[in-house]
């Protein structure tokens, strides 16, 4: 433990990168699984350490307050993935979905997407940020594309072509913050290293500033999946592995996420610029809306918790668009448990594809009955990720609407609506897949179910404990937000 302590940055950062390298020479599922899982969990004790042992910020690199949050929850849904993709894959190798020769591409390009992900959380510039962003995706592109199906392949070039256009906006947008940086901190990399920025953002072009933000959001907004941004996220989810739509919706949507949170504070510390907040409560709010009506007529399992995710990033980004320290800390909160949630949806969703040999919500009926475990975990996951209590999410949404109701009641209403309407969808289609006659196909479950109940539980626990140190936590995050 002293030596993750001692060296936590570099293991977060270059573990994973060192895995990868070696990941690409073995031949051993077996061994190549065990791999990837025993690296994801050294990276996620490292970045552990990083609340007690914090290393001075430099030129490239930052750990602070927010991205630590960011960071911890990353490298823990990235280990619980790997542990459950263990498995999956291994089912898949069976059934003659994926064949052996892209098994070291898989779990290669899995601990690429793990650093590039931490680099972008760590960066301390904002053009290193863009890269590292950019890396995720194109990372992420070729895992969608995996099984090599002309549908997969679809949508692994849509996601290619769309994100491409978001990713090109964002770096216009960054081009623009060096711009407005320039004349007051003069050339070079100070003009793109956050800490530099933030310090003399008060004294930059606010016009400049205003149109850089434009330009940023709808760039990391296009990677956030908010609408109308958001095309290519339901056929990566669909046609992808589901270990990759369990990181697309529980990790990689933060990334950008926290991206856009960065940009909105250098935005608040100039008092010329324009203020963020209404740009994001909108995007916010149609996503919610639209997703919520989308959720009806899907009958892909896989792209109805697809479109579940807009709705909820669309939730999360509203709720950082109000700010104050209420809606902060309800979108910190809501945000953790969305990726905990969602990701063990996924984990289910993965496995009753393969029990039921299909994704067509319509073919799949009575999991409850046929599959207790899956069924019943999948009911639990459901009524979570539509905010009933206990869970987490009830309370993160709660304090949402009620910071609504108190900043604009007119916007209160419409975000309790977008969530009625995605209840109802949710509801109606658990109702059909878990309950009455089982139909379809009887295979066992092969799956390990511990990833579930690492993420279930403590979104259970959380609707009725949370724990105060992390309370304070979120809190102290949430005033830094503004």
């Amino acid at each position: 433990m002293n030596f993750l302590a001692a060296h936590n940055v570099q293991i977060v950062l270059f573990l994973p990168l060192a895995t990868a390298v070696a990941l690409a020479a073995l031949k051993s599922y077996r061994l190549s699984a065990r791999l990837n899982v025993a690296s994801a969990f050294l990276t996620f004790l490292a970045a552990l350490s990083l609340l007690a042992f914090r290393p001075p910020s430099g030129r490239y690199i930052l750990v602070d307050d927010l991205n630590i949050t960011f960071i911890v929850l990353n490298t823990f849904v990235a280990f619980t993935t790997s542990a459950y993709s263990a498995s999956y894959i291994a089912h898949e190798l069976g059934s003659h979905r994926l064949k052996r020769g892209h098994l070291r591409f898989y779990h290669a390009m899995y601990q690429l997407l793990l650093c590039a992900m931490n680099l972008a959380l760590i960066a301390n510039n904002i053009g290193l940020m863009w890269v590292a962003v950019e890396v995720a995706t194109l990372t992420t592109v070729v895992m969608v594309g995996i099984y090599r199906t002309p549908a997969a392949l679809e949508a692994a070039w849509k996601y290619f072509i769309l994100g491409s256009v978001g990713i090109a906006l964002a770096l216009f947008g960054t081009i623009l913050i060096y711009m407005a940086a320039r004349p007051v901190v003069g050339e070079g990399m100070r003009g793109m290293t956050w800490t530099v920025l933030i310090d003399h953002v008060a004294r930059f072009d606010p016009a400049m500033l205003n149109l850089a933000f434009i330009f940023l959001m709808l760039g990391y907004g296009t990677k956030v999946g908010l609408a109308p941004l958001h095309a290519w996220l339901p056929d990566a989810h669909a046609e992808g592995p589901t270990p990759i739509s369990a990181v697309l919706s529980g990790l990689l949507l933060n990334v950008a996420l926290y991206a856009v949170l960065r940009f909105k504070l250098l935005m608040a510390a100039n008092p010329g610029a324009i203020a963020p907040g209404p740009l994001m409560m909108t995007l916010g709010l149609l996503s919610l809306v639209f997703a919520a009506f989308m959720l009806y007529r899907r009958g892909d399992i896989k792209r109805l918790f697809a479109y579940s995710s807009i709705e909820h990033m669309g939730i999360i980004v509203f709720a950082f668009g109000m700010g104050g320290a209420m809606a902060n800390f309800a979108g910190l909160l809501h945000m953790a448990m969305h990726s905990l949630t969602k990701s063990a949806i996924f984990f289910a969703v993965g496995q009753v594809a393969q029990v039921k040999g299909t994704q067509r919500i319509a073919e799949i009926r009575g999991l409850t009955a046929s599959h207790p475990f899956l069924g019943w975990a999948l009911v639990v996951g459901v009524v979570a990720i539509i905010g009933m209590p206990p869970g987490g999410m009830f309370m993160s949404e709660f304090l949402i609407v009620t910071s609504a109701v108190a900043k604009a009641p007119a916007l209160a209403a419409l975000l309790v609506f977008g969530l009625a309407v995605a209840f109802g969808a949710l509801m109606l289609r658990l109702h059909g897949m878990a309950f009455g006659e089982p139909e379809g196909s009887f295979q066992p479950a092969n799956s390990s179910y511990l990833p579930m109940v690492l993420h279930l539980a403590p979104v259970l626990v959380a609707g009725v404990f949370l724990p105060p140190p992390l309370v304070a936590w979120f809190q102290h995050i949430a005033v830094l937000l503004h």
